[in-house]
């Protein structure tokens, strides 16, 4: 009877996995078949037109946004975890603080959107621009950043910290010396999971950092981002082959981010090793 169980169950499993695996391929080659006769080099390398151009003024306003989003969030976020994981009593206050973040990151886009709107496009007067989505964007990825790290944090045995401390090492040097280099893989991930909501984003985006479809050169430009343009061109043209081009364009990315995350996690882990 507890072998049957144990069969069923993993059948199950098993299942399971298949039918995400076969998700995934069904999206992603239901985007490939319908976007891919798009991809060529005058519509990646090309300025956009009404007429018909290319993508390039978006696929830079799209790596501006996330590496400002990821380099104004990343320290805040790892400083913050270690606050809450290494220094702070467990009390009412961390219940709080944690309480707080776990609840933005289930408030929708739209309304981080029209908080951006408000306060960095109109009351900070940075009009619409990639700083205003950056920050806007910042605030959507704290609290995945913050929760990741502090996961990654869990996972370093206490007996690093107290063979640390008993070598004379003082708290923070066991911190910056031994626990967050160890906790770095878990860290990163957390990372290109931030990378990926950002570079997915579109509402928040779309309300604060504009529709201007030309190259940006400053960060108080208003810009275009690839998701944005992906929107506006299925629902004013209603041309689903281009926006899929553009996703085919925004997987291509994200997979050279994860590259890039896990080279670098890879070379951490040699170092302390």
């Amino acid at each position: 009877m507890r072998k049957a169980k144990d069969n069923i169950l993993s059948a199950i499993v098993y299942l399971s996995a298949i039918f995400t695996v076969l998700i995934l391929l069904l999206i992603v080659g239901f985007i490939f078949i319908k976007g891919i006769r798009y991809i060529t080099p005058s519509f990646l390398f090309n300025n956009y037109s009404a007429s018909g151009g290319g993508i390039r003024p978006m696929i830079i306003a799209t790596i501006y946004m996330v590496a400002l989003s990821i380099l104004i969030a990343t320290p805040i976020g790892i400083l913050a975890a270690v606050y809450l994981q290494e220094y702070a009593k467990q009390g009412i206050v961390v219940k709080i603080i944690r309480f707080a973040t776990e609840s933005l990151s289930g408030i929708p886009s739209i309304v981080y959107g029209l908080f951006g709107g408000i306060f960095f496009v109109v009351t900070l007067n940075y009009t619409y621009s990639i700083i205003s989505g950056a920050l806007t964007v910042s605030i959507i990825i704290l609290p995945l950043i913050i929760r990741t790290t502090e996961e990654a944090l869990k996972t370093v045995p206490n007996s690093y910290r107290e063979a640390s401390l008993g070598l004379g090492a003082t708290k923070f040097q066991t911190l910056y010396k031994v626990v967050v280099p160890s906790a770095i893989p878990g860290i990163l991930s957390g990372v290109i999971l931030s990378m990926g909501r950002v570079i997915g984003e579109s509402a928040a985006i779309l309300l604060t950092a504009g529709t201007v479809a030309q190259t940006p050169y400053s960060l108080f430009d208003s810009a275009r981002t690839l998701t944005v343009q992906a929107y506006l061109v299925t629902k004013e043209n209603g041309n689903i082959e281009e926006a899929a081009a553009i996703g085919i364009v925004l997987i291509v990315i994200i997979l050279a981010l994860n590259y890039i995350a896990k080279f670098i996690s890879k070379k951490f882990n040699r170092a302390n090793y």
